[in-house]
């Protein structure tokens, strides 16, 4: 029974995945090789409270402000994720909940995430660690293909050259950045 309520759910999945993946995400990356990630992460010292410092536009995002990540490691070796921003029009804390997965070979610096329940197959998005400060105290990650860019700090109003230094690097990954909207 179970097994048949999950086929059913997964069944009227499909056309909602089709229609979102036609929705076109703008890519703002015109390399066609991947970029390289950071040597290693250690998952233990990048769990934690994270802020959006800046980020590429994206649909799930509109309206937010005083956004978040909070990365906790799990028992099963996957990371719980936990996204809030505040909605702009009402005030109100929006939370997202999903799950990562490090890629296997890629030292923990490639990242799978989703939002979906655990049981769909698909929806499954790229979280490639593209910059981390030594202390991991910021971070650039985004997806290879250029679609999604983001700024983290542990810090709401990290140092400024700290952030110059990460734009620069997104740049020299091929990443434009005049798209990126920052939280200040």
């Amino acid at each position: 029974m179970k097994l048949a309520l999950r086929a059913v759910a997964l069944a009227s999945l499909i056309p909602f995945a089709a229609g979102c993946a036609s929705l076109s995400q703008p890519d703002y990356r015109e390399e066609s090789a991947p970029p390289p990630t950071v040597e290693s992460v250690d998952l233990e010292r990048y769990a934690g409270l994270w802020h959006e410092i800046a980020r590429y536009p994206n649909s799930f995002e509109e309206g937010c402000t005083d956004t978040t990540a909070d990365y906790a490691l799990r028992d099963d070796g996957r990371i719980s994720v936990t996204n809030a921003c505040t909605k702009e029009k009402t005030g109100k804390r929006d939370v997202a909940e999903g799950v990562a997965k490090a890629v296997d070979g890629s030292n923990n610096s490639k990242l799978k995430v989703k939002f979906a329940p655990e049981w769909v197959p698909f929806a499954w998005g790229d979280y490639w660690i593209l910059h981390l400060e030594a202390d991991y105290s910021a971070a650039l990650v985004g997806s290879p293909d250029g679609r999604y860019l983001w700024i983290l700090a542990r810090e709401k109003q990290p140092d400024e050259a700290v952030i110059e230094k990460i734009v620069n690097r997104a740049q020299e990954l091929g990443y434009e950045t005049s798209p990126l909207k920052f939280a200040r």
